[in-house]
């Protein structure tokens, strides 16, 4: 499968860190947090990557490349305005090609097995989703896993919810018929899971959502105390 990172985001919560520089170039230790996800990807055995952008894009191409640095091929998907996420997924389905495609925020720092991830046929199932537990800042999570493995928002109390890591899988037909234009992919996986077409799974290692200085500096530091370990 090939992945897609979403990097069209403004970084506005991580001012003034990115008044001149994307969120995804910035800096962890001597890699940016765009280069982990990618070596990340590359591990886990994705046949190429697409990278959104809107936000100071062009840095974004100038210190990646065409990833042969990283031994994988990189393509772009350009916005001229932002489209969010699902606009931003419909754009590049003509460069993303496969029809089911791992989606990844590029913000997530996680340990999470890129590998393990499976194409979703597009009939029985549109999406599968990779959920973790509740981080403080956002405690009342997002959707509900039941033991049939099903990813739902239910009659959960919000102790049960999980939260939505932003990484998943995702199957173009869950865009079908939704034109270029800015759309959250959260109304549509709200849709799809109506239908009992959304899967999921428990990610219990490492995440962190890296939206702001804060979130970047514990980062930095978790990787500060491996490098000394």
């Amino acid at each position: 499968m090939r992945a897609m990172i979403l990097a069209a985001g403004m970084g506005k919560r991580m001012l003034p860190l990115t008044d001149n520089i994307p969120k995804p170039l910035l800096k962890v230790g001597d890699k940016t947090l765009i280069e982990y996800q990618i070596e990340r990807l590359v591990a886990g055995g994705v046949t190429g990557i697409v990278i959104n952008h809107f936000y100071l894009g062009s840095m974004i191409e100038e210190a990646l490349g065409d990833g042969s640095q990283f031994g994988i091929e990189i393509s772009y998907s350009r916005e001229a305005v932002r489209l969010e996420t699902a606009g931003g997924i419909i754009k590049a389905l003509p460069i993303l090609k496969d029809d089911s495609f791992i989606i990844v925020n590029a913000d997530v720092w996680t340990d999470f097995d890129f590998s393990t991830l499976q194409p979703v046929d597009g009939k029985d199932w549109l999406a599968h989703l990779v959920l973790v537990a509740n981080s403080e800042h956002h405690p009342h999570g997002d959707f509900h896993l039941d033991n049939t493995g099903r990813v739902n928002e239910g009659n959960s109390t919000p102790n049960e919810r999980l939260t939505f890591s932003g990484i998943s899988v995702l199957h173009k037909n869950l865009f079908s018929g939704y034109p270029i234009q800015p759309r959250s992919v959260i109304p549509l996986l709200r849709q799809a899971m109506s239908h009992n077409r959304v899967s999921g799974e428990i990610h219990a290692g490492i995440w962190i959502d890296v939206g702001t200085p804060k979130r970047l500096g514990e980062v930095s530091t978790l990787v500060s105390a491996n490098r000394g370990s």
